[in-house]
């Protein structure tokens, strides 16, 4: 089981079945919002398709290949941040995350980020993570900066999100930086 105490009354805590119903409601009401920046969202119909969806990443994490977890602010879902799948021969992997709009500008994604990547990096032994973010995704490509990663460059048309094609700045961090921005 993956759990992570982020702050006081912040918790990353691994996708459980149980969550679907909670999650599916914290993303139907950001759908405004989420639909801008991730393709998953309009594919995101019911609690059914949360129940797929967390399936597929228990499995992930059982299979050693990273956690995807919610992020409970004060007892409910606020988001999720997570692994995309670690390869393993490389030691890295990409992070991604969303977080409902009444919870942003706070700093809470930039705690739990900070707090998965003490878990990859020390934890998992992982030598390079990366963060993509749509180069309009000014709220999202703060956090990476705010952490100290690289600003590596753009992919153009990296992502096709709801019919059109978003250009994605990518941030890299590796392990030795990592920890010599922890002290």
């Amino acid at each position: 089981m993956f759990i992570r105490q982020v702050a006081a009354g912040i918790e990353l805590r691994l996708f459980d079945l149980n969550d679907a119903e909670e999650l599916f409601a914290v993303v139907d009401r950001s759908r405004p919002y989420l639909r801008e920046w991730l393709p998953w969202v309009d594919l995101t119909r019911s609690p059914e398709d949360i129940r797929r969806f967390i399936e597929r990443v228990q499995n992930q994490f059982a299979c050693n290949q990273g956690p995807q977890a919610a992020l409970w602010v004060d007892g409910r879902i606020a988001g999720g941040l997570g692994c995309h799948p670690i390869n393993w021969p490389n030691r890295q992997c990409s992070v991604g995350y969303w977080i409902e709009a009444s919870h942003q500008g706070r700093g809470i994604m930039t705690s739990a980020c900070s707090s998965l990547l003490d878990y990859l990096f020390d934890e998992v032994g992982l030598h390079r993570v990366t963060i993509q973010c749509g180069t309009g995704n000014h709220k999202s490509c703060a956090i990476p900066e705010r952490l100290g990663f690289v600003r590596e460059g753009v992919i153009r048309h990296g992502e096709w999100v709801n019919d059109r094609w978003l250009d994605l700045v990518v941030w890299g961090m590796l392990e030795d930086d990592w920890r010599a921005s922890r002290g």
